[in-house]
């Protein structure tokens, strides 16, 4: 009896590792992850969600892709001259212990070349990677987003209906 004990042991041993790298690999929580439904014939999309760092380690979302669309960017919003512009970004900053939104107006995935028009009520898959190499699989809604609020000078907001509605 003693002599199968100890193998398993050591099988127990070996697994540990294997254990870590399963809670290191939820290292970012995604929630409220979200298509932006766009009309039929839209040749781009964009995708929001919340990304939540519970770790001790900054982290970055740097890519992402998606079977929906040709090219996936990070973007984010940015007021250049008194305008508000959309600019690519090579990474989306994800400190340790905090939550970053993606959304109307500020960081966001832009979908480009769709293979089809994501209808509301359907899913899209997407595939996001981080700066240490970890991929995230998420399954995102497609849904209906309320347009961008744009931050006013009195410190409140207001919608920008003169902005597309694509992104």
């Amino acid at each position: 009896m003693r002599r199968t004990a100890r193998p398993l042991f050591l099988l127990s041993l070996l697994a540990l590792p294997l254990v870590g790298a399963a809670a290191e690999a939820q290292s970012i929580a995604v929630e409220d992850a979200r298509v932006r439904a766009v009309p039929p014939g839209a040749a781009t999309t964009a995708a929001f969600m919340t990304l939540t760092n519970p770790g001790e380690t900054d982290r970055a979302l740097v890519g992402g892709a998606s079977p929906l669309a040709g090219t996936l960017e990070l973007h984010n919003h940015a007021m250049v001259d008194g305008v508000m512009r959309m600019r690519r970004v090579e990474a989306i900053p994800l400190p340790a212990g905090e939550s970053v939104h993606l959304a109307p107006g500020g960081w966001h995935l832009m979908m480009f070349d769709l293979a089809a028009t994501p209808a509301e009520g359907e899913s899209v898959a997407l595939t996001l990677t981080l700066d240490n190499g970890e991929t995230l699989n998420v399954e995102a809604p497609v849904r209906r987003v309320q347009p961008m609020a744009m931050p006013s000078e009195a410190g409140g907001a207001h919608e920008a209906s003169s902005m597309p509605s694509a992104h």
